[in-house]
């Protein structure tokens, strides 16, 4: 036989044996991945509560934001829900401050007995709607002698006094009002000028 034959033959066997060998060695020496461990049912329970008391503690705060928000509301409604009426009563009682300022003293010292029933029934129609007005919630302001504050004075003019601090409410020409916290009708005022300056409070805000 040729030497192509030889080759063919058991020597070229011989020489394959390794490779067909080498497989089964590489494939031993590979790791054998582990089957995934199925999960704990404790701690899927665990995390399941967890989750939904998140959930609850969450509901119950939004809860009690919109019953203050409601509360808070419902309160406003109350307080100020008389105000646009509170205003135009206002108005009446300005009208009957006049007519009382527009009688001259001598002539209520002189005036008949009639003239003085109608002028102190007009006070007490005065009296009355104020009293009804407070106590629905409206308030007088008294800022003589108070600090000027924009949110509750409107200055009219300025009054020239060395004596008085700076900035202070000096007269009252038509009475300012506050319903609960808000301003009904501010006071307009006169403010003193020329004295020194006005000493800082920690609480702005005239008292009623």
């Amino acid at each position: 036989m040729t030497d192509d034959t030889n080759k063919h033959g058991p020597e070229a066997t011989a020489a394959e044996e390794p490779v067909k060998t080498a497989a089964p060695e590489a494939a031993e020496g590979q790791e054998v991945e582990a089957p995934a461990a199925a999960p704990d049912p404790l701690e899927l329970a665990r995390a399941e509560n967890a989750e939904l008391r998140d959930k609850y503690l969450r509901l119950a705060a939004e809860m009690d934001n919109l019953r203050r928000r409601t509360e808070r509301d419902v309160k406003d409604a109350k307080a100020y829900s008389v105000a646009g009426f509170a205003r135009d009563m206002l108005a009446v009682s300005d009208n009957l401050r006049r007519a009382l300022e527009a009688i001259p003293p001598e002539a209520k010292e002189a005036g008949e007995a009639g003239f003085n029933a109608l002028i102190e029934g007009v006070e007490m129609t005065e009296r009355s709607m104020l009293a009804a007005l407070e106590r629905h919630g409206v308030k007088k302001l008294e800022p003589v002698g108070q600090k000027f504050d924009p949110n509750f004075h409107q200055a009219m003019f300025e009054v020239p006094n060395a004596d008085v601090p700076n900035n202070t409410v000096v007269q009252v020409i038509q009475a300012g009002y506050v319903i609960g916290e808000r301003v009904l009708r501010p006071a307009m005022v006169g403010v003193s000028k020329g004295g020194p300056k006005a000493a800082a409070t920690e609480n702005g805000t005239p008292s009623a």
